[in-house]
């Protein structure tokens, strides 16, 4: 019983946001104490520096980034909506 009370303590102090990958298909879990900064990725689309269907890039702490299939504006919703959201 009590390994079950510390897995089910585990996952709700786990607080992680669901995004897609730029097919729309891919599931991204990411924690939005990790995020540092979001942008559209302009004209890096045509140029062919991101997968077709990337409308937004996450950036990390750990210096990588993520491109996602969802508007940046939906991000910023999703992120600020988590109890663990730190502002930049």
């Amino acid at each position: 019983m009590e390994i079950f009370l510390r897995t089910i303590a585990l996952l709700v102090a786990l607080d992680l946001v669901e995004l897609h990958g730029p097919d729309g298909k891919q599931r991204i879990w990411l924690a939005p104490s990790q995020v540092t900064s979001i942008r559209e990725p302009h004209a890096g689309i045509e140029a062919g520096h991101f997968a077709p269907g990337t409308r937004c890039l996450i950036f990390m702490t750990n210096k990588n980034f993520i491109a996602v299939h969802e508007h940046c504006v939906d991000v910023r919703t999703k992120l600020i909506a988590s109890p663990a959201w730190q502002a930049p």
